[in-house]
């Protein structure tokens, strides 16, 4: 799974300029799955049908990343942006970025004052977005045009993957985990998938735009008709010593079973089958409860009549950050708990409420 990750981390996808990712993952299906098409605003969506009959299932993550765009170039060819997605201003500060300009990819650093400077400055002011800028090396706003920068340019963060901790303990550490580790998981799975048994149909949605409302699993989901969906998403652990932290969710203990978020209430069925099977084949799991986050489960949930929904969540530290924090074994987890679920299903399978 390691190698897919790292690869899915490191194309740029920020939200609404997914197309790398799309294209990539749209290449990587073509021989896994029985369909694999791109829809006109970006989602990947791929069906895999079992060799017995049974219930169709709709398996969600998504491809975007948080990133920017650029709003405008100045005369000393320094870049003024815009978020794309959620930042906080807090950890903006000299982190590399990497500008996609249409000559290419160019390295740059999200400039900030020289901590000698800090001395005639309040140290305690925090600048927001519309105050900062990157720059790319340039000089003059004709040198970042020549070198393919216009207004409109999307952005992402410039950081690497790397894998770090003790043995047996290992983390990923990268830009872009929420949510090409969900994504990550969904292609491990069904890589496993393409030799073993299982029920009925999965369909698979690798949706655009969550980041800024869910706009690719709303747009998708009301042209897809399941009995069920399963959505996979990174989650905010809270296991760090701030003052804001509660010890609810902690990195490395297992997948997270959601209960709530500000986007779903869990449906019960859902939840109580992810809990009993986790519980059946000793999958490390963690329930969740966090009114702070919302998935593309919240949208797949509204579509058509409404379609039974559950969310697995991969603990996460650092989120929405430059480099974001998983735990290898939380995503193994993950992958086993989706697997054991799809093994579970029968030709009657219902999720009635």
């Amino acid at each position: 799974m390691l190698e897919i990750l790292e690869k899915l981390t490191q194309l740029p996808g920020p939200c609404g300029y997914e197309h790398s990712v799309s294209y990539f993952i749209r290449d990587y299906l073509t021989e896994k799955a029985d369909e694999v098409a791109i829809d006109p605003i970006g989602n990947v969506i791929a069906r895999k049908k079992g060799d017995k009959p049974g219930p169709s299932v709709i398996l969600t993550a998504h491809m975007d990343e948080i990133g920017f765009m650029v709003k405008k170039i100045e005369s000393n060819g320094l870049l003024r942006f815009e978020k794309l997605g959620g930042h906080d201003d807090r950890v903006l500060l000299a982190q590399p970025v990497t500008v996609l300009g249409t000559e290419g990819h160019i390295p740059g650093v999200l400039g900030t004052i020289s901590a000698h400077y800090t001395k005639f400055d309040d140290p305690n002011r925090v600048r927001k977005h519309n105050q900062l800028y990157i720059d790319i090396g340039a000089s003059t706003r004709e040198e970042a045009l020549e070198m393919g920068v216009e207004v409109g340019t999307p952005v992402t963060w410039g950081t690497d993957f790397q894998v770090f901790g003790p043995k047996g303990q290992e983390r990923v550490r990268s830009k872009a985990l929420d949510d090409r580790a969900g994504c990550a998981v969904l292609i491990n799975m069904l890589d496993e998938l393409q030799t073993e048994s299982f029920a009925g149909e999965l369909i698979f949605l690798f949706a655009v735009q969550e980041e800024v409302g869910l706009r690719g699993a709303k747009t998708a989901a009301e042209h897809l008709t399941a009995d069920a969906a399963l959505a996979i998403d990174t989650t905010a652990v809270s296991d760090t010593m701030e003052d804001v932290m509660d010890n609810s969710l902690v990195l490395g203990k297992g997948t997270g079973i959601k209960v709530m978020d500000f986007s779903l209430i869990v449906h019960k069925t859902m939840k109580e089958r992810l809990v009993s099977i986790a519980k059946q084949q000793d999958i490390p799991y963690q329930l969740e409860v966090f009114p702070g986050i919302g998935t593309d489960g919240g949208a797949v949930n509204y579509a058509n009549k409404g379609i039974p929904t559950g969310v697995l969540s991969i603990p996460s530290r650092y989120a929405h950050s430059p480099l974001e924090v998983v735990a290898i074994s939380d995503l193994e987890a993950t992958k086993n708990l989706v697997k054991a679920f799809i093994h579970s299903l029968s030709e009657n399978q219902n999720f009635e409420f």
